[in-house]
């Protein structure tokens, strides 16, 4: 490199992609916890027809996708599409989804699938029905969700050897059963606790159910990591509040993997066969919080969190752009983990008008780079996401797509940073010529000198 010129390539056979849910995308998800959620008025909108994927329009989305240079793409299967009912498999349904894999297939792009992104068929979270009652609060999800792997893995696995099981455990946990603001809507700690368990549960009889069937696939899950910092570092009730926080939200399902014993707020618990059970760690990176001490917020055991004054904010706050906390979530991971390979499965920023994605995507991809340099295993990106998409209890508030979406006509819009994550991938690099044109504002940060 010369005066600030040149290119940070990746390591060849890089996986270049989006990543999209199945609920967010599809439309007319009529039997799921969400769609009775948004009935209820839980929600800012309803997903309605969202980006019309159930109704064919994945095909011109992967089209965009594979145009534009990116080689992989992650979606997830809807499991009330699959089982409607207890007794019911939808043969339909996953041939919609066979289509799509043959779809990836045929743009020569590789496909990594979810097995559960925060959705449930009614008939698992309803009360004294035939089936799991209770949803995630009863141990009887674990055989009721193993079952549903078994056959969507068999139905699908001439197509995919890389798994996701579940995502974001710990954001469904919490978000349903602390927060409130997912369903089931609940604010009880320990129950959260209790879902996080079964939640570990399920994922491991999925890891061994799908290496059962598919010996040689490649099976994980995709965490939210939140790197945390305490408000001020000389406060030591900041810092506690920063470390019940941090091990409260991101440590339960590693330490499991790790020891066999989940480590919660309201103590731990044995799972042994957790133990070990991943191929690769699934990273969702967005942002780090701020922690501090806040006698106001008994509810959240007097912690509070936001970002740092000046920050660099999205559209509604919901996010800062502050790229080193990706090259720190994955540094975490090589050190408790060495050598296990990453993937990055989401990773972005709600922009409307594209004003900051250019370089939100820019600098945590630097950030990326660095951490490949230091051979640390990182295989793949997987940008959220690919077209704007129902935001869960946000609605449509937030737009995270590359490419924007004008929900009346489904017409696709096309975002500056479409162009750049096109270059990005087709290089298989970041060079200093693409920042000078997409996002020259942080042009000294990424090539100093």
């Amino acid at each position: 490199m010369t005066n600030g010129q040149g290119t940070y390539h990746f390591p060849k056979g890089f996986l270049w992609g989006t990543a999209t849910a199945s609920h967010q995308v599809e439309g007319n998800n009529l039997n799921n916890n969400w769609s009775a959620w948004e009935e209820a008025g839980r929600t800012v909108h309803k997903s309605g027809l969202a980006a019309d994927w159930w109704g064919g329009r994945w095909r011109e989305d992967f089209d965009r996708a594979a145009e534009t240079g990116q080689n992989a793409h992650r979606f997830s299967i809807e499991w009330s599409r699959v089982q409607p009912t207890p007794d019911t498999w939808d043969e339909d349904a996953l041939e919609k989804y066979r289509a799509m894999l043959r779809g990836l297939q045929e743009r020569k792009m590789t496909a990594l699938v979810t097995l559960h992104h925060f959705t449930d068929p009614l008939w698992i979270t309803e009360k004294g029905s035939h089936g799991s009652g209770q949803g995630w609060e009863s141990d009887e999800i674990v055989p009721a969700f193993e079952k549903y792997v078994r056959k969507v893995v068999d139905a699908l696995k001439e197509y995919v050897n890389l798994w996701v099981t579940i995502n974001e455990p710990n954001v469904y946990a919490l978000s349903g059963y602390v927060v409130g603001a997912f369903p089931p809507g609940k604010k009880d700690l320990k129950l959260s606790m209790k879902v996080m368990a079964n939640l570990l549960r399920a994922h491991a009889a999925a890891y061994r159910t799908i290496h059962e069937l598919q010996p040689l696939a490649r099976v994980g899950y995709a965490l939210h990591y939140r790197p945390m910092v305490p408000r001020l570092k000389w406060s030591p009730l900041d810092r506690l509040m920063r470390n019940i926080r941090y091990n409260g939200i991101n440590m339960a399902f590693p330490s499991a993997i790790s020891t066999g014993v989940m480590k919660s707020p309201v103590g731990n618990q044995s799972i042994p066969e957790a133990k070990g059970a991943q191929d690769y760690l699934g990273l969702n990176y967005y942002s780090v919080d701020t922690v501090w001490f806040d006698i106001t917020r008994p509810g959240e055991l007097f912690s509070n969190s936001g970002y740092p004054k000046g920050a660099d904010l999205s559209d509604t706050n919901f996010l800062a752009n502050i790229p080193e906390g990706i090259f720190d979530s994955i540094k975490w991971i090589e050190r408790t983990y060495p050598n296990l390979p990453i993937l990055i499965t989401e990773n972005g920023v709600e922009d409307s008008d594209d004003h900051l994605r250019p370089r939100y995507l820019a600098q945590h991809l630097h950030q990326v780079w660095r951490a490949v340099n230091f051979n640390w295993q990182v295989k793949g990106y997987f940008h959220w996401s690919l077209v704007d998409n129902f935001e869960w209890e946000r609605g449509w508030t937030q737009r995270f797509g590359l490419w924007g979406l004008d929900l009346d006509t489904q017409k696709r819009i096309r975002r500056p940073s479409v162009d750049l994550y096109a270059e990005i991938c087709k290089e298989n690099g970041i060079s200093s010529e693409m920042i000078q044109k997409y996002c020259p504002e942080v042009f000294e940060k990424i090539f100093p000198g």
